[in-house]
């Protein structure tokens, strides 16, 4: 496969990664992204589970470098939901023609440096880079965490990351593992869909039981 060369090479194409590239862009250099996702959105296309939105106030977590985009988006909440976030770097991505520089699909599979060429050699599924620099934007939220349970391989139920969907038919029990302020917020509105208060797109029936274990965070 062909070898791209390039000044950077940014991993990751969350909110990190189109900064940086555009940053770089500003500064002249060639600057390229490749992300293993199907879309851009880093973390928050990684974590879909219901209920999911931002814990700072919006106008906090949106880009302060782009005055008239501050000036033109209206956040619809206060605390923003995941779809609208979603939405919003899209905007953000189109608005700054990031999307020509983003390789999406693309998984990583090995990085060295050259002493020689003083250059990182970077393989992927889908060919090689020689870049000056490489960026790890890869944050820590979007590989999922299975606690190594005693018996877990046995368990004939369903498994299923808070990222991954939900299924409940009626009768089940659902167990949540881990209890921190994240699972909290996905625990809750999960109990609440599945008592079809406020249903938003997973298939439940009656008598579904929910209840929860501690678990650990990555």
């Amino acid at each position: 496969m062909e070898r791209r060369s390039l000044d950077a090479l940014i991993v990751g194409a969350g909110f990190s990664g189109l900064y940086l590239l555009h940053l770089l862009r500003r500064r002249g250099l060639d600057a390229q992204i490749v992300e293993k996702a199907p879309a851009i959105g880093g973390t928050w296309w990684w974590n879909r589970y219901p209920g999911l939105r931002c814990d700072v106030e919006s106008m906090t977590y949106s880009y302060s470098w782009d005055t008239e985009l501050e000036q033109e988006w209206s956040w619809s909440e206060r605390y923003s939901k995941q779809s609208e976030i979603l939405r919003y770097i899209q905007h953000v991505a189109d608005r700054h023609d990031l999307m020509r520089d983003i390789q999406l699909e693309t998984t990583v599979t090995g990085a060295a440096w050259d002493d020689a060429t003083a250059r990182w050699q970077v393989e992927t599924d889908r060919g090689g880079f020689d870049a000056r620099f490489l960026v790890m934007a890869t944050g820590c939220l979007s590989v999922p965490n299975v606690v190594p349970f005693a018996g877990l391989d046995d368990f004939a139920g369903g498994l299923d990351g808070l990222g991954e969907g939900l299924d409940a038919a009626g009768g089940e029990e659902l167990v949540a593992e881990g209890l921190g302020a994240g699972m909290g917020g996905g625990f809750d509105r999960i109990g609440l869909e599945l008592l079809d208060l406020d249903a938003g797109g997973i298939e439940h029936g009656e008598g579904a039981r929910l209840r929860g274990v501690g678990g650990f965070l990555r």
